[in-house]
């Protein structure tokens, strides 16, 4: 699995109100979600964001609340792959779950910036970096790698 995309910078501690905001959870339909995504930090972003774009971000990414609407809008917004130098324990699972590709690199969004193109290669444990610089990241596990690839936990166990 690899994912070349626009990178989209955030900070530390984005928690799950900034990602999907509480007041658009009177619904579950993935695509209202996604037009909401980021919507208290960044105003439109889950409407103008470009299809393959990464998220990169500081420590803590998903803490807060264990809403599955989170991963859910950043995924349905078109966002590629999340790497974020640490994820909330159980955001880290709910995106596995639904099948958005998250990646641990500390350090990484103090190399990067906004608008620069990042290649995230999940299989072989590789992010190179705008400047060409390859950081090697721990690759994830054959089993998590289906999960995803088959677009989330359901699907991967519907395909058994």
């Amino acid at each position: 699995m690899i994912y070349k995309g626009k990178i989209f910078v955030f900070g530390n501690d984005i928690n799950t109100d900034e990602i999907i905001p509480a007041r658009y959870l009177n619904t579950s339909d993935p695509k209202v979600l996604a037009k909401y995504c980021m919507e208290d930090t960044r105003p439109g972003f889950g409407r103008n964001v470009e299809p393959g774009s990464i998220i990169v971000a500081g420590n803590n990414f998903g803490c807060g609340s264990s809403r599955e609407h989170a991963p859910i809008s950043i995924k349905e917004a078109g966002i590629a792959c999340v790497a974020a130098a640490s994820f909330a324990r159980i955001f880290f699972r709910n995106a596995i779950n639904i099948g958005l590709p998250i990646v641990e690199c500390p350090g990484l969004v103090r190399r990067v910036k906004e608008g620069e193109e990042l290649l995230i290669n999940l299989e072989e444990g590789a992010i190179t970096l705008p400047s060409g610089e390859i950081i090697t990241i721990s690759p994830f596990p054959p089993f998590m790698q289906a999960i995803i690839s088959q677009g989330g936990w359901l699907s991967y166990l519907n395909t058994g």
